[in-house]
C-alpha cells in the first residue's frame, strides 16, 4: 500500500510540474485535455469524463473561455445547450503539457530494468481498469438526468 501512495504522490507531483509553466491549473487542464480527446463537447459530457458535476465544467470553462484556451458557443442541434471546444491555444497548451509529461515519464523509465517496466505497466494497466471503472460509476451517479 505505501508503495501506491508513494506513486501517487510523485505522479502528482508530475502532473503538477508538467502545468507550473504554463497559465492554467491542473483543473483546467484537465478540462482541456478532455475537450482535446472528445472535441466538440458539452460541459455535462465533459462532466462525465472528468468525474465532476456539470457546474464544475462550467466555472473552468468560463475562465478558459476568457483566457482564450477554449470556446463557447450554442449548441447547433439544440440552442438552450451549449458546447465547448479548443482553441488553437488550447490545443497547444495540451500538446506541450502532454510533451513535458512523456519526456519526464520517458526519462525515469529509462532507469528501470526492462521486465521491471513490463511489471510495472502490467500492475498501472490493471490498477487502471480498477479506478476508472470505479470513477465512471461515481460520475455517472452525478450527471443531471
Amino acid at each position: 500500500m505505501l508503495a501506491f501512495e508513494a506513486a501517487t504522490r510523485d505522479l502528482v507531483g508530475l502532473a503538477l510540474r508538467s502545468v507550473e509553466r504554463i497559465d492554467v491549473s491542473l483543473p483546467q487542464f484537465r478540462l482541456l485535455q478532455v475537450l482535446d480527446e472528445l472535441g466538440p463537447s458539452s460541459p455535462s459530457r465533459c462532466a462525465g469524463m472528468l468525474g465532476v458535476v456539470a457546474s464544475t465544467v462550467t466555472r473552468l470553462a468560463d475562465r478558459l473561455h476568457r483566457s482564450g484556451h477554449l470556446i463557447r458557443r450554442d449548441d447547433p442541434t439544440n440552442r438552450s445547450m451549449v458546447e465547448l471546444e479548443l482553441t488553437d491555444a488550447g490545443r497547444e497548451v495540451v500538446r506541450r503539457v502532454t510533451e513535458h509529461r512523456r519526456r519526464e515519464l520517458r526519462e525515469a523509465l529509462g532507469h528501470l530494468d526492462p521486465a521491471l517496466r513490463m511489471a510495472a505497466t502490467e500492475a498501472l494497466e490493471a490498477l487502471h481498469r480498477t479506478l476508472g471503472s470505479a470513477a465512471s460509476a461515481d460520475a455517472r451517479r452525478h450527471l443531471p438526468m
